[in-house]
């Protein structure tokens, strides 16, 4: 049984509210300095706790979990997906892996969007160009002309809580929907947005003015869109990520870019965070977001709540509600 008062270690800085009622709930060792830890640091604190609390960016490969002291029982990560984690690994070892289910998807939908938006309407080169008098003179019928979107086709990878959020938006702004998943949402989802289903993803690719990914990143998904599937989508449409960067085969798509073989990209995250393919930085018609799709004080605080009623549940003796199980992988 976990001690009344497990011993947590918190491996970043996470929002006051949320370390003020870790602190009064366990012993809590905070990362003040919230400085990345390293695999040593990471390896250290695994083996003299009860419950590990990382980020998506901390990687609890085999190699750490495998150093892992006879306490650790628990560990609780902060963010939805858990590609950080070696979660096999973890069970086999007896350690449960929870997660931060759910609490995102609006806030991700809602930057997702407006990646869709800022891309077709060229907004970031707008906002760049206000105060060059070598680019603005004065409003004109013929400059800075971007993409209605209104009467678009989207295709959504990955049509879960984020990809089904993003289309209910979708669908306001006059888009048609389509989708391509592991299988078919509800008759009643499909619907009520008149949405498509696409098997053949390579299909769907092909037809779509706006590609947006939603898709965790797995194994099965890495480089979904490869540099194949890339060169399948039309010249004038636009792709946006704001799921996992690894999902993309980002030097293909930085070259397609700067060729003009595609007509732009809105991205959130990449392959290799925090790098970022100097391609990609150098290119107009790219919007590019330090990976803040989820970044709303509401949605920080949501899930350090989600946190610690895993960590309370499973220090009652009872099973964590956001236990991550290895047929979700």
């Amino acid at each position: 049984m976990p001690a009344a008062k497990p011993t947590v270690i918190v491996t970043r800085k996470l929002p006051e509210p949320v370390e003020a009622r870790m602190a009064e709930l366990f012993k809590t060792r905070f990362n003040a300095a919230d400085t990345p830890m390293s695999h040593a640091d990471l390896v250290q604190a695994v083996k003299d706790t009860d419950v590990l609390v990382p980020t998506v960016t901390d990687r609890i490969d085999k190699s750490v979990i495998m150093q892992a002291g006879p306490r650790l029982k628990l560990i609780a990560n902060f963010g939805n997906g858990v590609d950080n984690i070696d979660v096999e690994t973890a069970l086999a070892r007896g350690i449960t892996v929870t997660n931060t289910a759910g609490v995102l998807t609006e806030d991700t939908a809602d930057m997702t969007m407006g990646l869709i938006i800022a891309v077709s309407r060229r907004m970031m080169e707008g906002a760049r160009a206000i105060g060059d008098s070598s680019q603005w003179k004065g409003w004109s019928p013929t400059w800075m002309l971007g993409n209605r979107i209104w009467g678009k086709k989207i295709g959504i990878i990955g049509m879960g809580r984020i990809g089904t959020a993003l289309a209910r938006r979708a669908k306001a702004f006059g888009l048609s929907i389509n989708y391509h998943n592991r299988k078919r949402v509800h008759p009643k989802t499909e619907e009520e947005l008149g949405a498509t289903y696409w098997e053949s993803l390579d299909q769907m690719l092909s037809r779509m003015d706006i590609i947006s990914i939603n898709c965790p990143h797995t194994p099965g998904t890495f480089h979904l869109l490869s540099a194949r599937r890339l060169k399948m989508m039309k010249k004038d449409a636009i792709l946006v990520n704001t799921a996992r960067g690894e999902v993309i085969d980002e030097n293909a798509l930085a070259r397609m870019l700067e060729a003009g073989e595609l007509a732009g990209a809105g991205l959130d995250v990449f392959e290799h965070e925090p790098a970022v393919n100097p391609k990609l930085l150098a290119n107009t018609r790219v919007v590019l977001l330090p990976h803040m799709g989820s970044a709303t004080i509401e949605g920080r605080i949501d899930m350090g709540e989600k946190v610690i009623i895993n960590i309370k549940t499973w220090a009652d003796g009872h099973k964590p509600p956001d236990r991550v199980l290895p047929g979700m992988l």
